[in-house]
């Protein structure tokens, strides 16, 4: 079974705004939970859970419940895969 190919619209959209950005950041060095991101965003616990559902939706972050707890985690693979499309860009760049 082959993945499905990578939605880059919805990925660098996801990306485009800084909250979402930070997100991804702080949760590359480990699962984080939900409360504990929102509490460090001066906006409500509701605007993050937004936010974290458009990263989670682009594959950009994972989300799982651990007892009562929701665990944000960045997917390390959807990275690499935005960077390949920026390394292929890049590439063809003819200004060396």
């Amino acid at each position: 079974m082959q993945a499905a190919p990578p939605d880059f619209d919805r990925m660098f959209g996801a990306l485009a705004d800084a909250t979402r950005r930070d997100i991804v950041r702080r949760a590359i060095h480990g699962e984080l939970g939900v409360a504990e991101l929102a509490a460090s965003y001066p906006m409500s616990f509701a605007a993050v859970q937004k936010h974290i559902a458009i990263l989670e939706r682009a594959g950009l972050v994972i989300k799982q419940r651990t007892g009562r707890r929701k665990l944000v985690r960045t997917n390390p693979e959807a990275l690499r895969v935005a960077r390949r499309l920026l390394d292929q860009y890049e590439a063809i760049d003819p200004r060396g």
